[in-house]
């Protein structure tokens, strides 16, 4: 077998180069370094796969540059929503966990139901709740916020309009999407 490496991403949403600095764009990239180091090094040292995507995924987490734990994007509440899944490829178990907004690593709390439960999948109160009783801490919402994302928000709401990414265009109201591409009315 050839070598195990590990690639990972930022999140969801758009980052536009033109939208930030040099500077910006060096914290971007060392960040995401660092966790592939991690990763890499963890595969080295004969660590499974799951151990390392959850690993990975937690440090993306912990990262206030990315929009997944700490530095996740609000709601229009001006709350935190979180949600996490992983899956283990030999085994095709699986655990998430959604809307939570009481857990730092949802992450890890998706491994507790992949790994703890007969479900697949736990949400809002009930997946915390589950996760707490098996060790997790309580965490204050407001440690997933960030200047960054209420800015945002801030934003958003001013422009009064949904659009798909922070800095894109306001969407269509007459053209409407489904997951596998336009929604036309009949």
């Amino acid at each position: 077998m050839g070598k195990a490496v590990i690639a990972i991403h930022g999140g969801a949403g758009a980052i536009s180069r033109a939208q930030m600095s040099l500077q910006q764009e060096l914290r971007y990239i060392e960040a995401l370094s660092a966790i592939v180091e991690t990763g890499q090094k963890m595969l080295e040292a004969g660590e499974s796969a799951l151990d390392v995507v959850t690993e990975a995924v937690r440090l993306l987490e912990e990262c206030p540059l990315f929009n997944a734990g700490i530095g996740a994007v609000f709601t229009r509440d001006e709350t935190h929503e979180l949600d996490a899944c992983v899956m283990d490829g030999n085994t095709l178990k699986a655990g998430a966990v959604a809307g939570v907004s009481h857990l730092r690593n949802p992450v890890l709390a998706a491994r507790l139901v992949m790994e703890q439960s007969p479900h697949v999948m736990m949400i809002g109160e009930g997946a915390e709740n589950f996760a707490f009783a098996r060790g997790m801490e309580r965490v204050s919402p407001e440690i997933f916020s960030t200047p960054l994302r209420y800015e945002q928000l801030l934003a958003a709401r001013k422009e009064g309009a949904t659009v798909l990414d922070h800095s894109g265009a306001p969407l269509d109201e007459n053209r409407k999407w489904a997951p596998w591409g336009p929604w036309r009315w009949i």
